[in-house]
């Protein structure tokens, strides 16, 4: 696992497997430190994963309330076939958002402008 910036968001590169021995505890570590240091806005670049056990599928799943519950986003990035299958059958697709480029990724921690109080749509 690498851990890269850009801005305020924060990309994890991961590698290999995500299953529910080692794998999983080094990511719930390495979200949970994150959380620590305010850095809420979280890209899973899942391009070099093979294969997500159910453990692992948990563990991101538990990541994903984490930061939602501090208020922030984890988008996943780069999934192969296997493992979006995995998220279809597990019907987690839908919770998840996921991108193809870290382009789009990145973009869509954007806010959108705010609406004024005053402002009422008619």
């Amino acid at each position: 696992m690498t851990e890269r910036y850009v801005g305020s968001v924060t990309i994890l590169d991961l590698a290999g497997t995500i299953t529910i021995d080692d794998d999983a505890i080094r990511l719930k570590d390495k979200i949970n430190s994150l959380l620590l240091q305010k850095r809420t806005s979280v890209i899973l670049n899942l391009a070099e994963v093979s294969y997500i056990d159910s453990g692992g599928l948990g563990q991101i799943t538990a990541s994903y309330i984490a930061v939602m519950k501090a208020g922030g986003g984890l988008k996943l990035l780069n999934i192969n076939k296997r493992n979006h299958d995995l998220l279809v059958i597990t019907r987690l697709v839908t919770i998840f958002q996921t991108f193809d480029t870290e382009d789009a990724a990145l973009r869509s921690f954007e806010t959108l402008p705010t609406v004024s109080a005053g402002m009422v749509a008619s």
